[in-house]
């Protein structure tokens, strides 16, 4: 979590006003990576008392369209905002939970940015998102799995 004069920087160097709803919310994504609006705005509460849905949404847009948060919405999840930006990097998502995790660039013959084809767009950036179960569900399905071969069934 950036302190609060590294806040004010950011959003300074952004050339947005420094206002406590945006320190508030910019705070509240950096203490929780991959969080859901909800629970932004449940941060945002706690710290500063009443303030409105509508108020912590356009916030996060104003974030989002700066640069200075990315909004990432992996297929049948809702969107999640996350304070790591400006590096191209990729998500792992738990099947079982939801649980979100970043995972740095795909490695291998063509870098994450070299599509086969482009179609003639100029490319500058590119979202993969790898599925799977995270530790504790997938330890959880194999002793489901166990169980169900010890009974006998399936």
């Amino acid at each position: 979590m950036p302190s609060p004069v590294d806040a004010e920087q950011l959003l300074r160097g952004a050339d947005l006003r420094v206002t406590q709803p945006r320190l508030a919310v910019l705070s509240a994504v950096h203490d929780a990576p991959h969080a859901d609006t909800d629970t932004l705005i449940t941060a945002v509460r706690r710290e500063l008392g009443a303030v409105s849905s509508q108020a912590v949404y356009d916030v996060l847009r104003a974030l989002t369209d700066a640069g200075l948060v990315r909004r990432i919405q992996p297929a049948g999840s809702v969107a999640r905002y996350e304070a790591r930006v400006g590096d191209n990097h990729h998500h792992v998502v738990c099947r079982s939970c939801g649980t979100v995790a970043d995972v740095d660039c795909a490695v291998g013959d063509v870098p994450c940015l070299t599509a086969a084809d482009d179609a003639g767009f100029a490319i500058d950036e590119a979202e993969v998102v790898y599925w799977g179960r995270c530790p504790p569900c997938a330890a959880s399905k194999t002793s489901q799995v166990d169980a169900r071969q010890q009974r006998g069934t399936t």
